[in-house]
């Protein structure tokens, strides 16, 4: 195999090299062949970032829409690039040059001959079982081998570009990998999503696969031939790396990727539930392995040393409850910033430290280990472990204590020499106060709360209120409710799922988004004028619709969250005082729905939204379709769409007029003295029931039928970017 460039970046004479003297047509082949690997490598790295949303749109419907579902997409695909670096590592160390070729060239065509990234609906969910694992089977199902194959691409590849010419620098090809990787992350909401239908997506993606995947058969033969010509010729090997070196990779790569699920967890649900939020730091994480491996001097130590103790420290003090005040765009932008210098110092240390480029696939394969490491940690331990979101904790403390080791090790470094260095020993002291705050920090995140609980889904507290005055509402003081506002909230991050007050006169009101002049108010008031009622509910929250429940009336509840069910019943008594009959079904409402036989509800009600995590399945035209075949004749369907960035009515309304339906937006402000918070909410029925229930549409606004206003979402194409406000 060829030997590449030093520890320091300068190449070295090795296998293949051609003679500077040679003529220039004898460097166009080379120069043809170097040119398709790193187009090969670079659209590769696009097509990976592009099947992942594509496939975690595909499968969000059958987990409940949450956002965990994408963490744990990540986890997998994180899984696989290890699985194909340490591929890339046996081939290339262990199998003669003439072997690797035609290995790699039967693996791409055995992946086209079975290629099917579309899941079966057989991998649909059962039950409420623990989803974490079915994901895992259902994506190594389908789109396992391709993006096995596909993360081959920058370690394979760029050895062999590596053997074509020694004077070739290959790590900066892992540059181009993240640049091809982030155009993808950016493309896709923007311009792909609203514009093509999932099926097309999907099938445009097989068909970028299967051009790809063709073109690596030609450059792996190339490879073959080209390493047959070379085998012959050898150089002295580099003395490969200790083994402190490659734990320290792997604990650079583990911190980057920790933070990156962490902060990304941090921001969206603890500070604001803006769409695409997710978006920006993992467009950051790969820009800082761009910066970094692009080798022209991005990454200046001092410099980022320096503004990594700001960032830290930055991202320490505003965990702590006592700044969470501040507006959420001064904190993304805070998380942001110390996120990505965390990331330049990771990245720029891994640059720092590379290998010579015989070394390259380890290298690779124990940056992917680091990663999977990190995203093993957020996705699956933390949430067994922790109560809260303190994996974020974690990770500062871990980027904090690698600064140490990495200059206790670089003979390089003013801060080299560990204790017998006064300079070392004072950013020791700094690291273990940041240490010792992120602890205490972490401890007061938990002290106000009366419960806090976490798993699959999120994390969920219980608050109790004991200021005699005021009430917090969505993060904001408003002004006195009564002499008696002692009141206890879900919460799930930022948003309120329910609302009760202590008070025995007062614990059967119903609060929040659910008052009486609500639209699911008026919509259960019309419909149970003159008979008992046979409610269906998707989303159970605290329980709060229960408290519209009377003798004779049926209310069943669907909830996709065990932790949501326990809670309501143990910590509120919404479920316990209402005088209806309650049936609560575990596992996702459209799922449950499919699966019953038609219950005859008079009214339907979807309130199954958080913040930004949309379950849109909840909202296609198939969805209505369901909705409709379990109600009666004139009944009615409610669907809760108060959302800050999102304007969800179009999207109703398409679905609505899809059926021939009627759709009215029932819109109420905030009315403190009652707890009730501003709400919006659309309610679909037929013109017959409609007209029968004149006090819907008085209550709001008929929506459009069609026109610009209106917006159909069906299972094969939804865009959240369409309807931003």
């Amino acid at each position: 195999m060829a030997a590449g460039s030093n520890v320091q970046g300068r190449s070295t004479s090795a296998v293949g090299e051609i003679p500077t003297d040679a003529p220039r047509a004898a460097h166009e082949p080379l120069r043809t062949y170097q040119g398709l690997c790193a187009f090969l490598i670079f659209a590769s790295a696009f097509l990976l970032f592009e099947i992942e949303p594509i496939i975690a749109k595909l499968i969000l419907p059958w987990f409940g829409g949450v956002a965990a579902v994408w963490t744990v997409c990540l986890l997998f695909f994180q899984i696989v690039l290890l699985l194909g670096y340490l591929y890339a590592h046996v081939v290339t160390s262990r199998l003669r040059p003439r072997a690797q070729g035609w290995i790699h060239a039967l693996l791409l065509v055995i992946s086209l001959l079975v290629l099917r990234i579309v899941p079966r609906t057989a991998w649909k969910p059962a039950g409420p079982e623990h989803p974490a694992l079915h994901i895992l089977l259902l994506l190594s199902a389908t789109v396992g081998l391709p993006y096995f194959l596909l993360s081959t691409a920058s370690p394979l590849l760029g050895v062999w570009y590596a053997q074509a010419d020694a004077r070739a620098e290959p790590y900066r090809l892992y540059a181009l990998s993240n640049a091809g990787s982030l155009l993808a992350l950016l493309s896709y909401p923007a311009l792909f999503e609203p514009s093509i239908a999932l099926s097309r997506q999907a099938l445009g993606w097989s068909v970028g696969y299967a051009a790809v995947a063709a073109l690596s058969v030609i450059i792996a033969l190339l490879a073959r031939a080209s390493a047959s010509k070379t085998s012959n010729r050898s150089s002295p090997p580099s003395p490969p790396p200790d083994v402190g070196v490659r734990i320290i990779w792997v604990a650079l790569a583990a911190a980057s990727s920790a933070l990156l699920l962490a902060v990304t967890n941090h921001i969206s649900q603890n500070i604001a539930s803006v769409p695409f939020l997710w978006i920006l730091p993992l467009s950051l994480y790969l820009l800082s392995f761009v910066l970094c491996f692009d080798m022209r001097g991005w990454y200046r130590r001092d410099f980022f040393l320096r503004t990594l103790g700001i960032a830290i420290g930055g991202m320490t003090y505003a965990l702590a409850p006592s700044f969470a005040g501040l507006p959420w765009k001064v904190l993304i932008l805070l998380y942001c910033f110390g996120f990505f210098i965390c990331c330049m110092f990771c990245q720029g240390e891994l640059v720092r430290l590379k290998p010579a480029s015989e070394y390259l696939t380890s290298f690779y394969l124990l940056i992917a280990l680091g990663a999977v490491l990190g995203a093993v940690f957020v996705a699956v331990v933390a949430p067994r472990i922790f109560s809260g979101y303190y994996e974020l904790h974690v990770a500062l403390a871990l980027c904090a204590i690698l600064v140490l080791v990495v200059h206790y090790r670089d003979r390089s470094s003013r801060f080299y020499g560990g204790v017998h260095n006064r300079a070392w020993l004072v950013m020791a002291g700094l690291v273990a106060a940041v240490v010792l705050s992120l602890s205490v920090t972490a401890r007061e995140q938990g002290a106000g709360t009366r419960l806090m609980k976490r798993n699959f889904y999120g994390v969920l507290r219980v608050i109790d209120a004991t200021e005699p005055n005021v009430v917090l509402v969505e993060g904001q003081r408003a002004e006195a409710l009564d002499a008696d506002p002692h009141y206890r909230k879900l919460m799930n991050g930022t948003i309120d799922h329910g609302l009760q007050f202590l008070a025995p006169a007062r614990r059967r009101e119903p609060t929040t988004y659910y008052g009486r002049k609500s639209g699911v108010g008026i919509a259960l008031e019309a419909a149970g004028r003159e008979r008992a009622l046979r409610v269906g509910v998707i989303g159970l929250g605290a329980g709060t619709l229960a408290t519209y429940g009377r003798p004779g009336d049926s209310y069943t509840f669907y909830e996709i969250n065990p932790l949501v069910v326990e809670i309501a019943d143990q910590e509120f008594t919404f479920l316990r005082d209402s005088r209806a009959g309650l049936r609560i079904v575990a596992g996702d409402g459209r799922l449950s729905l499919e699966s019953q036989s038609p219950q005859a509800f008079d009214v339907l009600v979807i309130d199954a939204f958080s913040g930004d995590s949309i379950p849109v399945h909840l909202l296609t035209r198939e969805a209505f379709e369901l909705y409709f075949r379990h109600l009666k004749p004139d009944g009615l369907v409610a669907v809760h769409i108060s959302n800050q960035y999102l304007d969800l009515a179009p999207v109703v309304a398409g679905a609505a007029s899809s059926r021939g339906n009627e759709a009215v937006l029932v819109n109420r402000e905030i009315d403190n003295s009652k707890g009730v918070y501003a709400s919006s909410w659309v309610v679909v029925g037929s013109s017959r029931g409609f007209l029968a229930r004149s006090t819907i549409e008085k209550a709001g606004e008929v929506l459009p039928a069609s026109g610009r206003e209106v917006e159909l979402w069906t299972d094969n194409y939804s865009s959240l970017w369409r309807v931003l406000k």
